[in-house]
Parts: structure tokens; sequence; C-alpha cells
């Protein structure tokens, strides 16, 4: 199978064509119904093709083409997974990302069939060896689109994360984080990680959880909860958590989840006037704010 590769007439084609199959590609590109003119201007798609024919082209002529994990081939998997994250980016689809390979196809075809139409099995066999080129590059191509919306999802749900687990500083010493959504091991590892730097920057005593917005507390969840307030009482601040409803509550004592000596208050207002008295300070009413002259 390699000496039949290394004996193919692709390589031969590409170089001595390739000016040809390079502008009957990019008119094809042009003129397809699945063009995302909106995404992808004229003068990147051009460029993006010749980069890919040279690219190939040399690959060719250096690599075997039934083996594309070699060294000859790494410029080709290079440009392909750039392409891909670049459209992923953008906003392509995996199937309209991995057209850009399989349009080669037609030029392709058309060129080999120009050369060797006077020995019909050879072209039959290169006509074949090119489809299973094409074709490889093409899924590589859609493989690594997928990954990069996967890696593109990944960040962005931990953007969003870090995002709804906003630190409040209430007073000089006193923190608090408001849940809202689910709680799952991946949150928890956010919440630990935006709570314990908030504490560090700002040498806080006390930390309040406030979980009125999460909807349900399982044994999972509560586990959770206990591991942050583990964290954060290595970092020496104390915790109090806010926002146990009565159904919040029963679910505990059923699961029998033991808080120690956490101190839980139904509101965040409760738990706030209770870190202030832990910390020496309290909130006095002006009594002279909005009083008339005497």
């Amino acid at each position: 199978m390699k000496q039949a590769a290394l004996a193919s007439r692709i390589p031969a084609v590409l170089k001595n064509n390739e000016k040809e199959i390079l502008g009957e590609w990019i008119q094809n590109q042009l003129g397809s119904s699945t063009r995302r003119k909106d995404l992808l201007k004229e003068a990147d798609l051009r460029e993006q093709s010749r980069s890919f024919l040279s690219a190939l082209q040399n690959a060719t002529q250096r690599g075997s083409l039934d083996e594309m994990s070699g060294d000859g081939w790494s410029t080709v998997r290079e440009f392909l997974t750039e392409l891909s994250r670049s459209r992923a980016q953008a906003g392509f689809s995996p199937a309209e990302t991995a057209t850009f390979v399989f349009s080669l196809k037609q030029p392709l075809f058309d060129r080999l069939r120009s050369e060797m139409k006077g020995d019909p099995d050879a072209l039959a066999d290169e006509m074949w060896r090119a489809s299973a080129l094409l074709d490889k590059l093409g899924l590589q191509t859609a493989e690594s689109h997928q990954q990069s919306r996967e890696d593109i999802i990944g960040r962005q749900q931990r953007e969003l994360m870090e995002l709804s687990t906003p630190v409040v500083q209430l007073w000089d010493d006193v923190l608090a984080l408001p849940l809202v959504g689910t709680l799952d091991s991946a949150r928890t590892q956010v919440v630990m990680e935006t709570l314990l730097q908030k504490i560090v920057d700002t040498g806080a005593a006390i930390a309040i959880i406030d979980i009125t917005g999460v909807p349900t507390v399982d044994t999972l969840v509560a586990q959770h909860l206990l591991k942050t307030i583990a964290a954060t009482r290595l970092m020496g601040a104390d915790c109090i958590i806010s926002g146990i409803r009565p159904q919040i509550a029963q679910t505990i004592v059923h699961l029998g989840v033991n808080l120690g000596e956490v101190i839980t208050k139904a509101t965040l207002a409760d738990a706030f006037e209770v870190a202030l008295k832990r910390i020496g300070a309290r909130v006095v009413r002006d009594k002279t704010e909005g009083a008339g002259p005497g």
C-alpha cells in the first residue's frame, strides 16, 4: 500500500496544476449555496484556500498519502486545526467547516480525469485514493471543529459560573456570597476559589453564604456547602449560612446532615446582623433623620 501511495499521480497533478485547481476550487466555494458571506470575507476565503492547497501539495510530495500522522503532514494538520478553531469561533457549523475540504474533490477529480483519461483502471485507483485522502482530512476538520466548540462552551460555562458567584463586601470584615441555581462539584470549586481569594484580598473575618436562590438542597449540595465552610475556616474566617427556608431545614434534618457549629439564619438580613455582632459593630438608626425643626 505504501509503494502504491508513493507511486501515485496525485502529487504531480497537484504540483503541475496548482494554479488551475485553486482557481476552480475558489470559484466553486464562492458560488456555493452554503457559503457564509456574513461570517467570512472573500479575501479571507481566497487566502485560506491558497494556503491549504499549498500545504497539501507540499505534504503529498513529502509524506505518504495513506498515512497522514507523520511529520510530512504536520503543516496540513496544524492548518486544519487552526482553520477549525477560527471558524468555530466565527459561528460555522461542523458540516460547513468540513465542506471547505470536501469541495476540493471536484477540481482535483477533473484534473485527474484530464491527465489519465487513457488509463481508466489507473484513473479509478487514483480517484479512490484522492477521495479517501480528502475524506480523512475533512473528518479531521470536523473533529477539530467539534473540539474547538467544546472548548469554547467549557470556557463560557466557567465564565458564567464565575459571574454567577459574586462575592460582595457588606462591611469591613464581612463578605456575602449569594448563590443562585444548582450547586454541583464544578461550581463548588469556583465558589471556593472565589470566596477564598476574596478573603485573602480583604482580610474578612466572616463570610455569609446565602442559599436563598438554591432551589433544592440534597446530600450532595450539603456536602459541597460543608467543603466550602471547611475551606473558609482554614483561611481564618467563620461562615454563616442564610436563606434556610422551612423546606430546606426539613430536608437537612431528614438527610441527617450535621452542619456542626455553623450558624444558620432564615434571611441575609438576619445573618448580617449576627455578623455585625460577632465583629463588635452595629447599625444605629439616626433618630434625627427626617425630623422637623424643634
